[in-house]
């Protein structure tokens, strides 16, 4: 914690220095955090981390990857660095040290036949065994150290998240978008709710120019005697769904509501569910395809919690 100048107390910005040898994983790690909300740079060199830090201040947690493949790397440097950093107010400084067995990083640089960066001329072996001596006062220093010889990428991940996340709802960004079935589903799409069956604004000529975020359009949509029952499901499912797609390590999830032409109910049902859903402390963000396609729409994206 700092202090500002009115006297109060604020939590200092975060910044999780990532490491590790080569293969373990750590631009997985990097990936990660980045999609946790942390601003990521990897392949930081070491000189240039408190000119970054002296800079403006920062807005979001940092990660920044560091490895041998800098010019300027050496153990030493780095721990000086982490000394140095964690006397000074700026911000707090974790290190992250993603590990890994000799034989699994042997047999992933076989599987890849990639050159390792320690000995790009010689069997891989080489430079795995020099860049593990190398590295070990660095693994000594680590605040967080992730083994991953038994670890799947996507196991990783959810360990980066279960000791990053910045708290319930916060490591989960939701989208809910509206489409028109005849243009297709959206890509990458993850849960999808047909309302094609609720009352049609469009077949009312004082509806039919207006679209879902007109409050007209969306008291006609929430007469149908459907309309309760089928939004309280969705909303109660999704609400339910949402803890475990955090846990499970998601880091976003696309629910997407379609009708006939994507400009009336689909639209009605999004603007109702994405601040429902806003309510319960998730990050939500609305987007309306077919909208956006004829320049309709207020935004390309609104953030509504």
């Amino acid at each position: 914690m700092t202090t500002s100048d009115d006297g109060t107390r604020r939590k200092r910005p975060r910044v999780v220095l990532v490491s590790g040898p080569s293969g373990a994983g750590r631009s997985t790690a990097i990936h990660k955090l980045e999609d946790l909300g942390f601003e990521a740079i990897d392949n930081m060199p070491l000189s240039l981390v408190p000119r970054l830090l002296e800079g403006a201040p920062l807005g979001r947690p940092l990660a920044l990857g560091i490895d041998v493949r800098n010019r300027d790397f050496s153990a030493n440097a780095l721990i000086d660095l982490i000394d140095t950093l964690t006397r000074a107010p700026e911000a707090e400084i974790e290190l992250l040290y993603i590990d890994c067995a000799v034989e699994a990083l042997a047999r992933r640089f076989s599987e890849t036949r990639r050159r390792h960066p320690l000995s790009p001329d010689e069997a891989p072996i080489v430079g795995i065994e020099a860049e593990l001596d190398l590295l070990l006062p660095v693994r000594a220093r680590a605040d967080v150290l992730i083994n991953t010889t038994e670890l799947t990428p996507h196991e990783l991940g959810a360990e980066v998240a279960r000791w990053f996340a910045a708290g319930e709802g916060g490591a989960l960004a939701v989208s809910v978008q509206s489409f028109s079935y005849k243009r297709g589903l959206p890509r990458a799409v993850d849960m999808v709710f047909d309302c094609r069956f609720l009352r049609n604004p469009h077949w009312e000529p004082s509806l039919r120019p207006l679209d879902g975020r007109d409050p007209r359009v969306t008291a006609h949509v929430c007469e149908d005697p459907l309309f309760a029952a089928f939004f309280d499901r969705v909303r109660d499912l999704v609400t339910l769904l949402l803890p475990a797609y955090r846990d499970e390590g998601k880091a976003h999830l696309s629910i997407a509501l379609g009708c006939s032409g994507g400009r009336h109910r689909s639209v009605a049902v999004a603007e109702l569910l994405a601040p429902a859903l806003a309510e319960g402390g998730w990050q939500v963000s609305i987007r309306h395809r077919e909208l956006e396609r004829r320049n309709e729409s207020r935004t390309d994206e609104v953030r509504v919690g």
